[in-house]
């Protein structure tokens, strides 16, 4: 390393030799020479090297009529002067003498370079420049000159009103003869709106500049990334009465027709904005702009067919009669890439009608033959979606149904889903789905949500399929085996359900099922079985009353977005929030934030987002993840939830027990003579906990973690920490008792700590203990709230984590 750097100085110095021996030379050749060299500098600045000790013979060798050098040589000068602001006072005289070139791209380029030096004690000297670069002949220079503006704003932005750049550049604004110069004006004008109407308010500005731009009818001559600018900047203007709203659409009716799509959509968003308080031309303008974007959708790239047709999706869902009649222009195409082809699925869905369906059934139909399975399962579920939105669904039924005989794994199990909601809505088809479901085999599908499905049918029509007990029994005796709590929980229910219909054939099956319940590592799965054990206890008619009571249809299903969250996506189309489907405070972040700061042990300090620190604010130590269990509707309150303890495994009688039929038993049977389960033998105590002295747990682990466990236990413990002022104490503390700390933050009186542990090896599990500990030094006590992945040892890890804090002393 030491001997590169030492290669790297002499080159330096062989270069800084080489520049001051052509300084001022005018020797044959010396151009080709000097260019050479300039790159050479150039490419050692790319890479990271140092070569700010070359600035002065670099300025000295900027003397050339080769436009290259020049452009290198302000690439230097611009890359080093803010860095080096006493060499860049080095860089004025020749800046200002290129600024009166008779070359004009020398003016420019040289002017560009002068603006962007950005020191505060060249201000003086940018004036000048400026104010010559405003006036200039040449298009080019102007357009340099009024970017140049916004630079010198940034820098000193009395200096702008002082010497009367404003009333300048708003005379270029409409009354420059060069549409670059125009639109490059207008864009000034767009991001820094207050500077150019000083004193009036932005509703004023936006009216002002959109007047201006509508009236001059200099559109058509801008670039189309001027074009863009302009049309969002009329969106967003309010016109006085209906006449003027029909002469800004007449104006850019043509705009409709450009082959940029970007200029397309600007126009519809302006078209959409102006006419959205009038309904029936609202309506119209849905009409209009039907043509273009379906000509965009066939004429482009994958990538700006996605573009267009993601924003016709949002205009189809708020009005699908309209485009119901352009269903074929969704049609997949072979040649469409995947995700095109799934957004152009759930375009027929929306646009699904009586008149249509049966067209559109057929078509998806066709896509669940696809060699793609993710566009077979798109197609399938669109089946579905259409069948639970439309009333007439006789088509639609058969055409599910015939999925079930296509022997595909992945088929099948969409179609079970589906089938299971049709049913739920439509009971009237439940004969004809059963007998049809009947003959799927249980042993080929391994998917979690058709499992449940299938058993959800099985308990629910265990009247219509003979064998429904039966194959319930296959799934309870792989009871340890299953690995999904969903598909454990539906068991259960299902094996209470058909108990209370076919009793004699069930008996056997809802006692191995609550043993096996009540045993699940799972707390949902043990809190379920719990609660029908003693749901049973209390007799099984009333317990058959709130299991298996009187069903009704399901009327409708719920949106997965809302008609609010579409319209908020509306107010920002031609957006990325309009690709995300979701506005844009839920993809952006706030700047500069910064509140945590990372231990050595931890994460490094750009991995989690962080937050400014004012000792002021309420929400002082409010982090990330507390937005995240609030969004996730996680009690933050002192008590967390309460576990009913556990019983002892349910034990099945002999065969001797009598077949009984819910109807005749008496209320006040006793659950434990017909099920035969033992509740005299108490709970054996869990093993003791030992922590991890080195547990492995990365930040985004722990974020998601954070976000996806409910809070296990919540309490305040005294700690003696009045002396506190930093977090580091606490930290080591923690750490001497293998309590590890992910994020830290605050100041006295208030710290914040994020906490984790995990169990030792050997124990059961690999769990991890997550905590969140409020220190509040002048109170002396912590509030502290734990998260758990092994409800087990919560409260075993709670008793450490309290010896551990009462141990802290400063």
């Amino acid at each position: 390393m030491n001997a590169d750097s030492g290669h790297r100085k002499g080159e330096i110095a062989e270069l800084k030799s080489q520049l001051r021996q052509l300084a001022g030379s005018r020797a044959p050749g010396v151009e080709e020479v000097k260019r050479e060299l300039y790159k050479k500098v150039i490419s050692y600045m790319t890479i990271g090297i140092d070569v700010s000790s070359l600035f002065s013979e670099m300025v000295m060798c900027s003397a050339t009529s080769d436009l290259v050098v020049k452009k290198m040589c302000y690439l230097y000068v611009g890359n080093y002067a803010k860095v080096h602001p006493d060499l860049a006072l080095l860089t004025i005289n020749f800046l200002q003498r290129d600024c009166q070139d008779d070359d004009p791209m020398i003016r420019g380029l040289a002017l560009r370079s002068l603006c962007s030096l950005r020191v505060m004690n060249f201000v003086e000297y940018l004036v000048g420049s400026l104010r010559k670069g405003l006036k200039d002949n040449n298009g080019y220079v102007r357009q340099v000159a009024a970017m140049g503006v916004l630079k010198l704003y940034h820098i000193a932005p009395t200096a702008c009103i002082e010497n009367d750049f404003v009333a300048t550049l708003k005379s270029m604004l409409s009354q420059d003869p060069d549409a670059q110069v125009r639109e490059w004006s207008r864009t000034v004008c767009v991001r820094w709106k207050r500077f150019w109407f000083w004193r009036e308010p932005t509703v004023t500005v936006q009216t002002k500049i959109g007047r201006c731009y509508i009236a001059s009818k200099s559109i058509k001559d801008f670039s189309e990334w001027a074009q863009c600018l302009v049309l969002d900047m009329v969106s967003k203007y309010i016109p006085v009465d209906p006449n003027e709203t029909f002469d800004i659409m007449n104006l850019l009716e043509d705009r409709l027709q450009h082959s940029n799509s970007a200029v397309v959509l600007a126009t519809i968003k302006v078209f959409l904005q102006l006419t959205i308080s009038m309904a029936d031309v609202h309506q119209q303008v849905y009409e209009r702009i039907k043509a273009p974007l379906l000509t965009l959708i066939s004429s482009g790239s994958p990538e700006l067919s996605y573009a267009v047709l993601s924003h016709l999706h949002l205009l189809v869902m708020r009005a699908p009669i309209l485009f119901s009649s352009d269903y074929k222009h969704f049609y997949c195409r072979y040649s469409d890439p995947s995700y095109v082809k799934k957004l152009k699925i759930e375009m027929l869905t929306a646009v699904a009608s009586e008149s249509n369906m049966y067209e559109i059934v057929t078509e998806l139909s066709e896509y669940a033959a696809n060699v793609d399975v993710g566009i077979t399962r798109e197609a399938i579920r669109a089946v579905g979606k259409i069948a639970l939105n439309l009333c007439d669904v006789n088509a639609i039924v058969d055409r599910l149904l015939q999925f079930l005989e296509m022997e595909r794994d992945y088929v099948t199990a969409e179609t079970l889903v589906l089938v299971k909601d049709l049913v739920r809505k439509y009971p009237e088809w439940s004969h004809d789905c059963i007998a049809v479901v009947g003959n799927v085999s249980s042993k080929s599908i391994q998917e979690p949500k058709a499992k449940a499905a299938l058993i959800w049918m099985l308990g629910e029509y265990s009247h219509d399929m003979l064998d429904a007990p039966y194959v319930l029994e296959s799934f309870v005796d792989n009871w340890l085996e299953e690995d999904s709590p969903e598909v454990r929980l539906e068991l259960l229910t299902a094996a209470a359900k058909i108990f209370f219909k076919r009793p004699p054939e069930s008996q056997k099956l809802l006692g191995a099922a609550l043993a096996a319940a009540v045993d699940d590592p799972d707390q949902d799965v043990h809190d379920k079985g719990l609660f029908y054990y003693r749901l049973l206890q209390q007799g099984v008619q009333t317990a058959e009353s709130i299991v298996n009571p009187p069903k009704k249809a399901v009327s409708d299903f719920a949106d997965i977005q809302n008609s609010e969250m579409r319209d908020r996506i509306f107010d920002e189309f031609n957006s990325l929030s309009v690709i995300y489907r979701e506005p844009s405070y839920m993809f952006l972040d706030k700047e500069h934030r910064k509140l945590y700061e990372f231990s050595d042990e931890a994460a490094p300090t750009d991995v989690l987002p962080t937050q400014k620190l004012d000792a002021n604010d309420n929400d002082l130590l409010l982090g990330a993840f507390d937005k995240e269990e609030s969004q996730s509707g996680v009690s933050n309150g002192d008590d967390g939830p309460l576990s009913a303890p556990r019983s002892p495994s349910p034990t099945l009688l002999g065969d001797s027990v009598p077949p009984v039929s819910a109807s005749n038993i008496p209320a006040a049977f006793g659950i434990d003579d017909l099920l035969g389960l033992n509740i005299s033998t108490p709970p054996p105590p869990p093993p003791s906990l030992v922590l991890s002295s080195k547990p492995v747990l990365d930040s985004g682990t722990f974020q998601k973690k954070w976000s996806q466990l409910p809070v296990a236990l919540s309490f305040e413990h005294p700690i003696s920490a009045q002396s506190l002022k930093t977090t580091q104490p606490l930290l080591r503390h923690m750490q001497e008792k293998s309590v590890q700390c992910m994020a830290s933050g605050g100041q006295s009186p208030t710290f914040k700590f994020f906490f984790f542990a995990q169990k030792a090896d050997g124990m059961p599990g690999t769990g991890f203990f997550l905590v969140e500990c409020l220190v509040h030094t002048s109170a002396g006590k912590a509030s502290v709230k734990v998260k758990s992945e092994d409800s087990t040892f919560t409260a075993a890890f709670s008793d450490l984590f309290k010896s551990a804090l009462s141990s802290f002393i400063i």
